[in-house]
Formats: C-alpha cells, sequence, structure tokens
C-alpha cells in the first residue's frame, strides 16, 4: 500500500518567512496512470498539480477552489489543474503521450514540451460574484520560474517557488516543492540572509532525490534550523468531482436543437471527463428525458 503525500506548513525567523514543503509523489503518480503520461507530459503536469496544491491549501475556504492552467506553443498544448483547499486536486493534460528527448542539461526537456510562447492563467473562485483572473506570459515553460513572474506581476508578493518531479518509464520516484513568502516585517537582513542561502542550496529535483524529510527540507530552504511547524497533516489527494448529474447539466446546456441532432445522429451519447477519463452513457430514452426540461 503506497504512504500518503503530505504538506506542512513552516514559519522561519521568528515568523519573518513562512514555508510551505510538500510531498506530491503519489498525486502525480496517479496522474501518471489515469492519463497514461509519458515521462515528459508527467513531469509538466506533475508540476503544475504541485503548484496548485501549494497555492489551493492556502485558500480560506473548503467551497473556494484554483484553477492553474498553462497554454503553451510546444506539444503538449494546454495543462490545467484544480486544486481545494483540502487540498483536493484535478488535472488533465491535452496531449498526454508527448515526448521529448533530453534537453541539453540532461534533463526532461518541459520547457520544450510547454512552449515559451503563451500565458499561465490563475482563475481563483473565492464566494465573490466573479472570480478573480491573473494572467501573465510564459517566461520558460519550465513552469516554476512561470509562477515566479505571476507573483512578482499579478500578486506584487516576494515568493519563492520551486516544483521538481523525478520520472522515468517504470513510473514517479520522487515529486514535490515548496513556495516560500516573506512576511511585511521581514527586514533586508533577513531577504539577504536567504539571498546568500538560495547560493548554495541544491536544486528541488536534488534534495527530493535524497529523500529529505519535509521538516528537513524546510530547514534547507530556509537556512533556519529553528523552523516551527505551525500546520500539519495536510494530505493532498488526487480527486475527481464529476458525477452523472454533472454530465447531464452539461448536456442540458447544449440547448434543445443541439440535443435532437444527437439523437438523430447516434444511439447512445457516452461522455468522458477530461480529469478523471471516467465514462457516462446516456441512451436515447434518458436525452428524450432531458429534452422535456428545457
Amino acid at each position: 500500500m503506497k504512504e500518503l503525500d503530505s504538506m506542512k506548513k513552516y514559519l522561519a525567523y521568528d515568523g519573518k518567512v513562512a514555508i510551505t514543503v510538500i510531498d506530491s509523489t503519489n498525486l502525480v503518480d496517479d496522474a501518471r496512470n489515469i492519463h497514461d503520461l509519458t515521462p515528459t507530459t508527467t513531469a509538466a503536469l506533475g508540476r503544475l498539480m504541485t503548484a496548485a496544491a501549494l497555492l489551493g491549501v492556502d485558500l480560506k475556504s473548503m467551497d473556494d477552489s484554483i484553477t492553474v492552467q498553462i497554454k503553451g506553443d510546444g506539444p503538449i498544448g494546454s495543462m490545467v489543474a484544480v486544486a481545494n483547499k483540502f487540498p483536493k486536486i484535478r488535472a488533465y493534460v491535452q496531449n498526454p503521450h508527448v515526448e521529448l528527448e533530453l534537453n541539453e542539461k540532461g534533463k526532461i526537456d518541459v520547457g520544450g514540451a510547454v512552449g515559451k510562447n503563451g500565458f499561465l492563467n490563475i482563475i481563483k473562485d473565492i464566494g465573490l460574484k466573479e472570480p478573480y483572473v491573473g494572467i501573465v506570459p510564459l517566461v520558460s515553460g519550465e513552469i516554476a520560474e512561470d509562477f515566479a513572474k505571476y507573483f512578482a506581476e499579478s500578486e506584487q508578493k516576494p515568493n519563492i517557488i520551486a516544483l521538481g518531479v523525478l520520472v522515468d518509464k517504470n513510473g514517479v520516484k520522487k515529486a514535490g516543492g515548496y513556495l516560500l513568502s516573506l512576511m511585511p516585517d521581514a527586514s533586508d537582513e533577513i531577504v539577504t540572509i536567504l539571498e546568500k542561502n538560495a547560493e548554495k542550496i541544491p536544486s528541488i529535483s536534488k534534495i527530493l532525490s535524497e529523500n529529505n524529510s519535509l521538516d528537513e527540507i524546510a530547514k534547507i530552504i530556509t537556512g533556519d534550523e529553528n523552523t516551527k511547524i505551525i500546520e500539519e497533516d495536510i494530505t493532498p489527494v488526487y480527486e475527481c468531482n464529476c458525477s452523472y448529474e454533472r454530465f447531464e447539466k452539461g448536456l442540458i446546456s447544449l440547448g434543445r436543437e443541439e440535443l435532437e441532432k444527437m439523437i438523430e445522429d447516434e444511439e447512445n451519447i457516452e461522455t468522458v471527463c477530461h480529469f478523471c477519463n471516467k465514462k457516462y452513457l446516456f441512451d436515447k430514452k434518458k436525452i428524450k428525458e432531458i429534452l422535456k426540461t428545457i
């Protein structure tokens, strides 16, 4: 039986720095299995899902949600990940079977798969009349750098984000990341300490490969041996919220004319959820019942 993924929140430097660290290994591997992902698409979608989880856990209400979408000009096409506060995450990639050669650094070419020309969209549904939408152009398609640009431009927050997925043809060996935020009262001295520490710490992929615990990762990233846990026992999971009723509402939204055309063309209508690949079948009798409600 697989161990559960985990996420923890910490404070460092007497509450002046906040950091959230996640182990998303099983979450990403579940997505790999559901969508039959290649190593390249696993790395790309895995990073996006990990970022969604890091953002979702900070939502205020269990009814809130955050959607992160990347659409570049690379062969992978569009990627979407949706998370809530739990966080429960579901994700989708347009072209799941893209596989590229390793890049010049000998690493999975996520940037090449995503492309550099495109946008990162972040949609926060937090109970207001209209959701908050933030859009920034892609920087590199490597995903973490693109989120860093979003934080700097759309939220104007001094955040540092790192995302890593270690994968081969047999599955996900390790996945995770962190989100570090400076509090408003963080001094220039603390900023300098963090900058100097950043110069010597290894990449998040290397840190993950060494099987460091979340507590150890928080200390490595901040350089503070006295980090304080403020929230733990957070378990990110892959879970879709699709249902027969949701797809029925989707069919209703198509309108009478389109549904009547479907009945003429096909015996049954099979719908498939992009996020979990679950299929929902609507026969002619059911479609006629739906038509009576329109």
